[in-house]
C-alpha cells in the first residue's frame, strides 16, 4: 500500500510504519489516511492518541500473545518498551481514554480468560496462574466485576468480545 503511494517504508511493526519521508504533503497524507482507512486501520495524527495506541498495542500483545506466565511489572514494562515514564504513560491514557492502563490491562487479562476458558483445555487454577492471579477467588472476582457472570457461567454461554472491542 505504502509503496502505491510512493512512500518507502523503512520500518513496520505493530500500530506503527516508519517512513524514509521525513515530512509529507498534505495532499500525500490525505491520500495515506484514506488508503489506512479502507483497510480498517487509521492515521494517528495527535501525538496522544498515537501514545494511548502503542499503550494499548503493548498491553495486548503482553496479555495475548506472551507464550510465559504474565509475572511482569505493567508500569516497568510500558516504560520500557515505550521509553517512556510511566506517570506520563498514565496520565495521558487516563485523559484520552477515560480510563486507567491498569483497568485496561485488567479488561484483555479477562478476555485472555474468556479465550482460555472457551477452549476447555486448562482449568480454572491454571488459567489464574498463566495470568499472573494470586488465586482462583481473585480471577473469579475479577472476571464477575467486569462481565458480570461468573467464569462457570461464562463456560455455559461461551460469548467473547473481539479484542478491539474492548
Amino acid at each position: 500500500m505504502f509503496e502505491k503511494l510512493g512512500l518507502k517504508p523503512i520500518n513496520v511493526i505493530l500500530g506503527e510504519v516508519e517512513l524514509q519521508e521525513n515530512t509529507l504533503q498534505d495532499s500525500k497524507c490525505q491520500e495515506m489516511k484514506i488508503a489506512l482507512e479502507s483497510l480498517g486501520f487509521e492515521l494517528l495524527e495527535n501525538k496522544k492518541k498515537a501514545i494511548v495506541a502503542q499503550i494499548k498495542a503493548a498491553i495486548v500483545e503482553l496479555a495475548h500473545y506472551t507464550k510465559e506466565p504474565l509475572k511482569v511489572n505493567l508500569s516497568e514494562y510500558l516504560s520500557s518498551r515505550l521509553a517512556t515514564d510511566y506517570t506520563t504513560l498514565s496520565s495521558v491514557f487516563s485523559t484520552e481514554e477515560k480510563n486507567t492502563i491498569e483497568h485496561y490491562f485488567i479488561q484483555q487479562k479477562i478476555e485472555k480468560a474468556k479465550e482460555l476458558l472457551s477452549y476447555g483445555e486448562l482449568t480454572l487454577s491454571e488459567i489464574a496462574f498463566q495470568l499472573n492471579y494470586s488465586s482462583v477467588a481473585h480471577l473469579s472476582a475479577q472476571f464477575k466485576k467486569e462481565t458480570g457472570i461468573t467464569p462457570s457461567q461464562f463456560k455455559q454461554d461461551l460469548k467473547r468480545n473481539t479484542l478491539d472491542s474492548v
